[in-house]
């Protein structure tokens, strides 16, 4: 707000006192130079809830808001004030995965959801999901195989943390990294 604003919400007996040279100039200037820092983060006040706008060091409490802390490496989570990137595969990975929160929230403990949810945090598609694993000629019941390309096996305890947090509770699982 410029110092002539400010004035104008000043009462009538003030604003007829605001001279060039008068302490009451002073004081509008001051109050002009008070407001600066505020006015500009209000200014772009609709880029902070956007993922893919927001400061890097907002990202990760945005992560929270939308139940993903539960995905972070254990660092990130005991320290959320930390400036780190709290999933291996960087924050590009994390503000995508803040865009499509509700969508995979809507399919968690699904096949599909796990397989949505791999495929954004990592950036690689081609995860498959077996749903009927057969060892010794037999269903393995209540248990899952998670395949996933040999290219993001830097990333497994994310991987692993993701199936964990997504797969239907009543469900074992396996991970196998193919190629």
């Amino acid at each position: 707000m410029k110092e002539a604003e400010i004035a104008q919400l000043l009462p009538e007996v003030f604003q007829r006192t605001v001279g060039p040279r008068s302490v009451l100039r002073s004081a509008l200037a001051a109050m002009e130079q008070l407001h600066g820092p505020a006015e500009e983060i209000l200014a772009q006040i609709d880029s902070i809830p956007d993922p893919h706008r927001t400061p890097d060091a907002f990202v990760a409490f945005l992560a929270r808001w939308v139940d993903l802390e539960r995905i972070f490496t254990e660092a990130a989570a005991r320290a959320p004030d930390a400036i780190e990137v709290p999933i291996s595969t960087g924050l590009g990975r994390l503000r995508q995965l803040i865009q499509m929160a509700a969508r995979l929230s809507r399919w968690r403990g699904t096949a599909f959801g796990l397989r949505s949810f791999l495929e954004t945090a990592t950036g690689v598609t081609g995860f498959e999901i077996e749903e009927e694993v057969v060892e010794e000629g037999k269903v393995k019941p209540f248990h899952i195989r998670v395949r996933a390309p040999k290219t993001v096996e830097e990333h497994r305890p994310l991987i692993e943390k993701i199936i964990e947090v997504e797969r239907p509770a009543y469900v074992t699982w396996e991970l196998v990294f193919d190629g």
